[in-house]
């Protein structure tokens, strides 16, 4: 039985992206990943390395005249985070023989197999997982206790509803701040365990370990190098914050997260090999392919504003920055 998954990305996350997608089938065979293509040169590339998983999407063909008209007033990452709930409701309106659907973020490395979390998901009509947050930002989880990085919906009535609702609401309001207890696409989840029976929150330890939560987790390899969280099998991470350099070589974190813990070092480097590969294999297609790679005078200037710039300045300057 296939697995349906989708997401969504432009040339500039293309690296990142093609990475998510090929450790994905690599540990869940049966997988199949429509991906919404936010530009043309996304779909071409795509289109040309033929995967045979790969569903290519093009922005046109989802986007509504109520989606034109939220898009006027958003900028790049709040426009993508509208089209969050649209992608998957776009699938299952033309794919009548899909069941289920899960979104994915395009910044995900998958370490073993995925299975676990169907199993444990399993006949429910919806599927979130939170944030998790380390203690020290826990006062984090007001802007959502849940992460918009796997979300996962039936094709039944309490699925359709719940994604039907978010879509609404997501074309309605989806802004980056906090506003009327609304924060971008994530912040509505928060409702969705009281709203919904069906809806389970995933527990397995070794899902959606990212930079918020890693400095409260123990990391180990067994026999075998297979990456271990708590005990249980690392199945994927979250690389939030994570650049490539046109100099070849890599920005992990901010001192944000560093300076408290130091990041899990083989789960970055397995990462950066995965992106390495991705971008040769890009490369054959569009020789010389450099998008998403990142001047290091650029990143560096960034780790200061992130460091030093008031959150409402940064607020106003997300706006003119590629998510």
């Amino acid at each position: 039985m296939t697995n349906y998954f989708c997401t969504l990305f432009d040339s500039g996350y293309l690296i990142k992206g093609m990475t998510m997608m090929e450790s994905l089938v690599q540990w869940c065979p049966d997988a199949h990943v429509f991906v919404l293509c936010m530009d043309e040169k996304t779909r071409e590339i795509l289109t040309a390395s033929k995967r045979p998983y790969i569903t290519c999407i093009a922005l046109a063909d989802l986007e509504t005249p109520e989606l034109l008209e939220a898009k006027k007033a958003r900028g790049v990452a709040e426009y993508c985070w509208t089209l969050s709930p649209c992608l998957p409701s776009f699938v299952l309106e033309h794919h009548p023989e899909i069941d289920f659907i899960t979104y994915l973020d395009s910044d995900l490395l998958f370490y073993s197999s995925i299975q676990p979390i169907f199993d444990e998901i399993g006949n429910n009509s919806i599927a979130i997982i939170e944030h998790r947050f380390a203690p020290r930002l826990k006062d984090r989880e007001v802007n959502g206790r849940f992460c918009v990085e796997w979300v996962s919906f039936r094709r039944d009535e309490e699925g359709m509803r719940c994604l039907n609702r978010w879509r609404e609401q997501c074309i309605e309001w989806c802004y980056y701040r906090l506003e009327d207890g609304k924060m971008g696409d994530q912040k509505y989840l928060d409702e969705w365990p009281d709203l919904y029976p069906n809806c389970h929150i995933i527990e397995h330890p070794g899902a959606g370990i990212a930079p918020w939560n890693y400095e409260k987790l123990h990391f180990s390899q067994d026999a075998s190098g297979r990456i271990e969280v708590e005990g249980a099998p690392l199945i994927f991470y979250h690389f939030h914050q994570f650049q490539l350099l046109t100099n070849g070589l890599f920005d992990r974190l901010s001192a944000f997260y560093t300076a408290v813990c130091e990041e899990p070092a083989a789960v970055y480097k397995a990462y950066e090999r995965a992106l390495m590969r991705a971008l040769k294999g890009i490369r054959t297609i569009s020789p010389g392919f450099s998008d998403g790679l990142r001047p290091f005078f650029m990143v560096m200037a960034r780790r200061w504003v992130q460091r030093h710039v008031p959150l409402s300045l940064k607020r106003f300057l997300h706006h003119f920055i590629r998510y």
